[in-house]
């Protein structure tokens, strides 16, 4: 780091920060809080050194300030052994787009409620068409949880470390190192969560469940021995397994045990004392980003809520995991997301209302730039019957990237409009999950390192996501 990019830095801060290439302390937080934004712009719109210097500032100031990444792994542990309630459900959202500004939104409710029990998550499909890899996105969700004053641990997840069925089938190896390599840099970055998802390796063609699972258990027990294997000193990530791919058929007992059965086995053989799954993936209803209908509307979807309720049972008293996890939910009605809590899920995943809203609100203008983008660019995504409600819908998070710099620069009114609306769906969330007052169960259950990694770890652009358009966000 030269003595000019930290003289700059410390100018731009207001001089609350003493920045050393080794260590950041914080003088003055009420003007560091204040300033933050422009180290998370940073991040997010600058290159090399610069950018570099913007993330490590974050990550070592927010653990100045009491604030770092960490595992959930043993506070899905407690849910099995009984040591935490069942009493609330963790929301895992995905920030696809103004992932600072939205995850402000999130703390600023999460302060209010006293609430920790929650996920900040991105998938690897969503990595690329955003143009967010992972120390940008932690960046932007520990400079988030500055500003809002919140304190403790965050939880960081990669959502989706999923496996191309067309990539792996034309060449294993090349896409098993890939997600070897996305898995050490999501680390490096404070991901200490990570779901991995080689469902779309099941061949439910094969006449039994083993015979179907066969190649999803051996690549997530490869996957979860990589990462025991790479993980930081004193972390045990928590690791999610899924057992069908979202919008398929629902999930069934003889299917979890089928997998996790198998799992064990073959993770025991790799490595014999290594720690298993926190939680597991699985079917009952929804599809990813709901489904839109010809004037633009979202279908209703029904959703098995007793499979939550049945398959978490058996995944907590046979396997001594968390429970399972429900994906796809963001687009139902409010009424259903307190039956997630009823019926025992541990985790929740929401991600497609929150880009929803994004494009609802954003000034016509940028609206009307990025359609026109999307129809020079992505017009052969549009099928002969499709409205253009349904052809925006969609395709329009692959304008999310292309429009980064220009969603950043929006007038900060309008900005402020679409935090003010993404803060009161957070608020009925919360409630409805009942997340208020997580904070102490997350605190006395969850014992984190405190990891700053050095100023050299955040050099270079991070590994290439490649082609995602066969992904699951």
């Amino acid at each position: 780091m030269s003595e000019d990019l930290i003289k700059e830095f410390t100018e731009l801060l207001g001089k609350s920060v003493e920045i050393t290439p080794t260590k950041v302390r914080v003088t003055n937080p009420s003007v560091f809080k204040s300033k933050v934004h422009l180290l998370a712009e940073a991040s997010a719109l600058e290159k090399g050194a610069k950018q570099a210097t913007a993330r490590y500032i974050v990550r070592a100031a927010a653990a100045d300030l009491g604030i770092y990444p960490a595992s959930i792994n043993d506070l899905y542990m407690g849910r099995s052994k009984g040591i935490v309630p069942l009493n609330f459900t963790t929301p895992a959202m995905n920030l696809r787009v103004l992932a600072f500004d939205c995850a402000k939104a999130v703390f600023r409710t999460a302060v209010k409620m006293d609430s920790a029990a929650m996920i900040f998550e991105i998938a690897r499909s969503e990595m690329g068409y955003t143009d967010q890899k992972p120390a940008e996105y932690t960046t932007s969700i520990l400079a988030a949880a500055i500003a809002e004053g919140y304190k403790g641990p965050v939880f960081i997840q990669g959502d989706h470390f999923q496996a191309s069925a067309k990539k792996y089938a034309a060449d294993p190896k090349t896409e098993v190192d890939a997600l070897k390599a996305l898995i050490r840099e999501a680390l490096a970055a404070g991901f200490y969560n990570i779901d991995i998802d080689t469902s779309t390796l099941v061949d439910i063609s094969k006449p039994t469940i083993p015979e179907q699972q066969a190649l999803n258990v051996k690549l997530s027990a490869e996957f979860t021995a990589y990462i025991r294997s790479q993980q930081p000193k004193g972390v045990t990530v928590s690791v999610g397994g899924e057992i069908g791919e979202v919008g398929g058929h629902n999930s069934t007992e003889p299917e979890l045990r089928g997998y996790l059965d198998g799992y064990n086995a073959e993770l025991a053989k790799l490595s014999k004392d290594a720690t298993g799954l926190s939680k597991i993936s699985i079917q009952t209803g929804t599809s990813h980003g709901g489904v839109v209908l010809p004037d633009g509307s979202i279908a209703k979807v029904n959703v098995d809520f007793n499979i939550l309720k049945e398959l978490s049972r058996v995944a907590r008293s046979d396997y001594g995991l968390g429970g399972t996890v429900q994906h796809g939910a963001s687009t139902l009605p409010e009424d259903a997301f307190g039956k997630f809590v009823e019926y025992e899920a541990c985790e929740v995943h929401l991600a497609t209302n929150f880009a929803n809203m994004f494009f609802d609100l954003i000034p016509d203008s940028l609206r009307d730039e990025m359609y026109a983008y999307l129809r020079e660019h992505h017009s052969a995504d549009r099928k002969p019957d499709m409205t253009e409600e349904q052809f925006y819908y969609k395709v329009r998070k692959n304008a999310i990237g292309p429009f980064k710099a220009k969603s950043w620069k929006m007038p900060q009114a309008d900005r402020d409009k679409i935090v003010k609306a993404w803060e009161a769906k957070f608020d009925m969330l919360f409630h409805k999950m009942e997340i208020g007052g997580t904070h102490a169960i997350v605190e006395k259950v969850v014992k984190a390192p405190v990891i700053v990694p050095p100023l050299k770890d955040f050099l270079g652009e991070g590994g290439a996501v490649g082609d995602v358009k066969d992904l699951s966000d």
